[in-house]
């Protein structure tokens, strides 16, 4: 009895140990796809114009054990992104969202680059708010003669070895005038 009660507790020793190595990334796989700059935001857009493009954005495939093997396995392939809005003034309607795909692979340690990627298509401007403001000059729901966003963009891609891997979401703020 005294033997299985010993071996029980060295068992539950060990499992605490093995806990104690926590990530803080619980997602799929062994990499993570991290944003890693972007350069030339814009930070005042007008509603009667576009696309609206990030001039140039980065993304980084990371692994997750920076002392362990990677592989080949490990490569990225990028397929879509996702830019999504909030409001910071006191409106409640949004953009739609927008989803594109993209086609491009990422190494295991290595960046990608992406340059114009839009983050505001015309399916984002010809909807309220933004159609309101860039008719009437006011946003229909506030009254007001500029909309405050924050634009939230995301990439979403697989490991060659089959894990999906998502991007954390990256943001940025704009103000929309006529």
């Amino acid at each position: 009895m005294k033997r299985k009660v010993t071996a029980l507790l060295v068992l539950v020793l060990a499992l605490s140990f093995a806990g104690c190595r926590s990530r803080t990334d619980k997602s799929e796989g062994t990499v993570i796809l991290s944003i890693s700059s972007f350069t030339t935001l814009p930070t005042t857009i007008s509603a009667t114009s576009g696309p609206f493009v990030i001039s140039q954005i980065t993304v980084s495939n990371v692994p997750k054990d920076p002392t362990g093997t990677t592989s080949s396995l490990q490569t990225v392939e990028i397929r879509s992104y996702e830019v999504t809005y909030t409001r910071r003034d006191t409106g409640t309607h949004l953009p739609p969202t927008l989803a594109a795909t993209l086609f491009s692979n990422a190494a295991v340690g290595a960046n990608v680059s992406f340059s114009n990627l839009p983050f505001m298509l015309s399916d984002q401007t010809l909807n309220p708010p933004l159609l309101d403001l860039a008719r009437n000059g006011v946003d229909g729901e506030t009254g007001s003669t500029v909309i405050v966003l924050d634009v939230h963009i995301r990439f979403f891609g697989r490991t060659l070895a089959g894990d999906d891997v998502v991007s954390q979401t990256a943001s940025f703020t704009i103000e929309v005038t006529k």
